[in-house]
């Protein structure tokens, strides 16, 4: 396993630096850049926005540079580190990477870090709730419908499962907000961020009550697309399991049909959702939560990627991809290795031929 390991932390710097080049060239040579885009905010003060030969950039506009001091426009340039060459900015942002300098923020005054620490737990806690509900209510669904596979509650549950899978975590979301956000009927959750203006004056229960109360929109959005897959993944695991060997002789031998299912069956069971367990806690606080946290204004690192890309604030676009990309290339490994330790006959020699 040891030599599977070193194997696999080789073949992660090259894909994790491919992904980080394929970024920087994207971010430093589209249209619109973070020096076009504060000329553009000059340019509108101006009272010129808009004019003839206006050309678009991410959703403003921007004349040119015409009648903008010159040395004002290479003050900028210099600002943003555009006056030196791709490929020595590109070395250099290597070179901080590999000492986890994620670089200032060009508009925040903050570091990428510190605003990464700021978000991070707030997209935990969304990640948290949509990690927990969806093994809650998958894998005793999932139980259930192999114990009753073919029936018509087997039927009926795997048609409401799809169906949840098929509409888009955002699209629930602009249906729950217009059901029950005061959109078109009911005015019940509210609609920004995870706590009230006033939740430091409220009591452990109040506060309590009012996160609750927050989050369930956003956690309803984020849960239902995600439930199909564990749920249709524990009823096939469960339905093979079941006409194994040792489930007939524990049968033979008298015992009860709940301990031979939930004692022995479901122990094994465990195995391929057990190790699937890091992907998908990560996956529940990153993917996916761009659109949710825009949505319903949750000021986590969803948002933050969002505001980032519209304002071209390339340090933070870049920052969080490198800490994204090797937190999942970590957890794709921990997940391997986390089969060996729930299954020590699993074995990796194979892959290494």
């Amino acid at each position: 396993m040891w030599s599977y390991l070193l194997k696999r932390l080789l073949v992660m710097v090259p894909t994790l630096f491919g992904i980080l080049t394929l970024t920087f060239l994207v971010t430093q040579f589209v249209p619109g850049g973070p020096v076009e885009h504060v000329l553009s905010d000059l340019d509108g003060q101006s009272g010129r926005s808009g004019g003839e030969g206006a050309a678009a950039f991410g959703g403003w506009t921007y004349s040119g540079r015409r009648g903008i001091d010159g040395q004002q426009v290479k003050q900028l340039t210099a600002l943003y580190g555009f006056d030196r060459p791709p490929v020595e900015r590109y070395l250099r942002m290597l070179k901080n990477f590999l000492h986890f300098d994620l670089g200032e923020s060009y508009y925040r005054n903050q570091s990428v870090w510190s605003l990464i620490k700021e978000k991070l737990p707030v997209s935990i806690s969304l990640g948290v709730w949509t990690f927990i509900l969806t093994y809650l209510v998958s894998v005793p669904l999932g139980v259930a419908k192999a114990v009753r596979a073919g029936s018509k509650f087997d039927f009926v549950s795997t048609v409401a499962v799809l169906a949840g899978h098929a509409v888009p975590g955002f699209v629930l979301g602009v249906l729950l907000i217009v059901l029950l956000g005061g959109g078109s009927f009911w005015d019940i959750f509210p609609l920004r961020g995870l706590t009230s203006s006033n939740w430091a004056e409220l009591s452990p229960f109040g506060k309590v009550t009012d996160y609750l109360w927050h989050v369930t929109l956003p956690a309803t959005a984020a849960v239902v697309s995600s439930f199909a897959i564990k749920t249709l993944l524990t009823k096939n695991t469960f339905l093979d399991e079941i006409r194994r060997q040792y489930v007939l002789t524990a049968r033979a031998k008298g015992l009860s049909e709940r301990r031979v299912l939930w004692k022995h069956v479901f122990r094994n069971v465990l195995l391929p959702l057990i190790t699937d367990f890091p992907g998908v806690f990560i996956a529940a606080f990153f993917t996916g939560s761009l659109l949710i946290e825009t949505l319903f204004s949750i000021d986590g690192m969803g948002l933050l990627s969002f505001e980032s890309i519209n304002s071209r604030d390339y340090p933070v676009v870049l920052g969080t991809l490198y800490l994204f990309t090797l937190l999942g290339l970590l957890t794709k490994l921990v997940g391997d290795v986390a089969y060996v330790l729930v299954d020590p006959r699993i074995r990796f020699d194979a892959q290494l031929r």
